[in-house]
């Protein structure tokens, strides 16, 4: 059995510190779901994630079993943005656009990846698994940073993090280059003040 350790051969991607710094994201394989609305109270939202966790450990146990690699399921992650970037604020939440995503090993196909849908719709129907695609995406130059608490409080490390890359003279717009967030902790099992959430956003180069 070959046993994949992709939380510490990609650990510089899923290890941020609480000040931020600038990386260089390779293009990864995703499980995607696309939607809009409160992640709070949407239906939606609740679907696309039970969606991607069902595909995702179908897929983890079709590849151990079938190809004798062992891999974790790693965190889930969003993008998240508004077609108008000035209506993207918490008192709009309605209005935001999302895409949650998996990242899934290198050697996962587009074939292996149906094969885990059809099988995941016959053993566990959940979520919306036709709306479920599978990607890659690539980030390039990107800056991130470690928000330690409730989501709701991101807001000042996120201005940390934006005032750091213009300060690097670098730009983003929000629409090419989507807020991105990694959510490390369960916040069904951890307390509001401990939540560990990678806070990342892509660039245009200086």
């Amino acid at each position: 059995m070959e046993k994949l350790e992709l939380k510490k051969t990609l650990k510089f991607l899923y290890d941020a510190k609480p000040e931020p710094r600038m990386i260089e994201v390779p293009p990864l394989q995703f499980l995607m779901v696309d939607g809009s609305g409160d992640p709070n109270t949407s239906a939606e939202y609740q679907n696309a994630v039970q969606a991607l966790y069902t595909v995702g450990y179908t897929l983890k146990f079709k590849a151990k079993k079938e190809l004798a690699i062992d891999y974790p399921v790693m965190a889930l992650e969003g993008l998240w943005w508004a077609e108008d970037m000035h209506d993207f604020s918490v008192a709009r939440k309605a209005d935001w656009k999302w895409t949650m995503m998996l990242s899934t090993p290198d050697f996962v196909s587009p074939s292996l990846v149906e094969a885990a849908i059809a099988e995941a719709g016959r053993k566990k129907p959940a979520g919306d698994l036709s709306r479920l695609h599978f990607a890659t995406f690539a980030e390039g130059l990107a800056g991130q940073i470690m928000h330690i608490g409730p989501y709701a409080a991101e807001a000042p490390t996120i201005q940390r993090l934006h005032d750091f890359i213009h300060g690097q003279g670098h730009t983003f717009d929000g629409l090419a280059q989507k807020h991105h967030e990694i959510y490390l902790s369960d916040p069904r099992r951890a307390a509001p003040d401990k939540l560990k959430t990678i806070i990342r956003q892509p660039v245009r180069r200086a």
